[in-house]
Order: structure tokens, then sequence, then C-alpha cells
């Protein structure tokens, strides 16, 4: 009886990862070990750079927020503390864009918090 190693799926698999690896230099696009280890370590980079993302932009937001409070004579932990207790809802990445974007709506938070 003949050795069965289904070929096709085996190939089909190797031409997969080898497609993804394209663009890579060297032996890390046309080799199918290297290429494996490399890609496989590159969407671990990947996965962690996505989580990575939201905590850049939230700190981004923090110090947004925090310079423009500032001008206003407040820090930013006493501003979020009072933003909730007078019941205002408002997300840091909303808070950081009325800073940068729209002043006056900003001060006119800030007063209305103080």
């Amino acid at each position: 009886m003949p050795r069965s190693v289904n070929a096709v799926a085996s190939r089909a698999r190797r031409k997969k990862v080898l497609a993804q690896a394209k663009g890579f230099y060297g032996k890390r696009k046309n080799v199918y070990t290297v290429a494996k280890n490399v890609l496989e370590k590159g969407l671990a980079y990947k996965y962690v750079g996505r989580k990575l993302k939201k905590r850049d932009y939230r700190s981004l937001w923090i110090t947004r927020i925090n310079a423009a409070v500032r001008q206003e004579g407040m820090s930013y932990s006493v501003f979020m503390d009072k933003l909730s207790k007078s019941g205002i809802d408002l997300n840091r990445k909303v808070l950081a864009d009325l800073a940068m974007n729209e002043p006056e709506a900003f001060k006119s938070l800030v007063a209305s918090v103080k």
C-alpha cells in the first residue's frame, strides 16, 4: 500500500505562509521554516501593538486634557473628579477633542464644573 502524505494540503499550507511573508527580507520571504517563525513573531507583535495603541491614545488624551485644564487653574484629577460628581458623562476622547478643537466650549465646561 502506498504511503499517503496529502501533498495538496501541505503545499497549500506552505504557500499560505509564504504568501503572508511576501515583502520580508532575504530568507525570511522564501524559506518556509524561517518565514513561519518570523511570521509567528510578527503576528504576535501585531496583536500586542493593537493593545498598546489603545494605551497610547488614552495617555495622549489625558495629557491634552491636563494641559487645557491647567490653563484654567485646575489639575486633571480634580477636574475629572468634579466632572463625575456633577454628572457629566463625557469620555476622555471627547474631552481631549473639545480641548484641542473647541477651546471656548471646553472653557465653559470647566467653568460649569468649578
